[in-house]
């Protein structure tokens, strides 16, 4: 299995699992990506599966406050990533009549999220992107579809609930509890949730299993309470 990431301490956890090759790629840059994706597909010796999990949680701010230097960088590596590793392992998939797509969006992509407009608007387009490709692909045997997260547990989700707060200006706490009062299920999900249905999504068991975006979140009933 061949793995990237921007952040060398990742790359470094991610390396000492057996059988597994870590990369520091910045996947914000389209050609390195792509010299990344033909040197994993080379080394493998082909593709079955392609996980698209990469994003950033971009600015926290009002809309007007957002530059569209921040805008563009939560996109190329939310969204573009997405795009750029998909195109190229297609025409291996293709050929072989066989394989599975699967792209990380958001409850964000289901739903609005007011202070991080790009954010929301990546993820929106990631399942815009899956929908599409399981059009193209499924007369070949490949599917494509989308798992959507939602308030993972982690540090990632408590500096994202940090910034909210500085945002709004109001205590962490009060933000911590809005979003588990959204859902059905009152805690965050675990990461090893989001991992067990990709491994589904990738496997023969869901082999009519294509163009869907699937929320793994307890069920969010509202995404958004003051």
């Amino acid at each position: 299995m061949q793995v990237c990431d921007v952040d060398p301490a990742a790359v470094e956890r991610a390396g000492a699992v057996p059988n597994i090759t870590a990369s520091q790629v910045d996947v914000a840059e389209p050609d390195t990506l792509s010299d990344w994706v033909d040197s994993a597909m080379s080394d493998m010796r082909g593709v079955d599966v392609l996980v698209n999990n990469a994003g950033i949680a971009g600015p926290t701010a009002p809309v007007e406050e957002v530059t569209i230097e921040q805008w563009r960088h939560c996109l190329a590596v939310g969204l573009e990533s997405h795009f750029v590793t998909s195109r190229l392992v297609v025409p291996a998939l293709k050929e072989q009549g066989s394989g599975a797509i699967v792209c990380i969006s958001s409850t964000a992509g289901q739903y609005g999220y007011g202070l991080r407009t790009p954010y929301a608007a990546a993820k929106w387009a990631v399942i815009g992107l899956v929908k599409s490709l399981a059009i193209e692909l499924g007369p070949y045997g490949v599917r494509a579809n989308a798992v959507c997260p939602g308030s993972v547990d982690g540090p990632r989700m408590q500096g994202v609930i940090d910034a909210e707060a500085k945002a709004r200006g109001t205590d962490r706490d009060v933000v911590e509890k809005n979003y588990l009062r959204g859902q059905s299920v009152k805690r965050f999900v675990d990461a090893d949730e989001i991992a067990d249905l990709c491994g589904f999504l990738a496997s023969p068991e869901a082999a009519m299993i294509t163009g869907q975006a699937i929320a793994v979140d307890g069920h969010t009933e509202t995404f958004r309470l003051s």
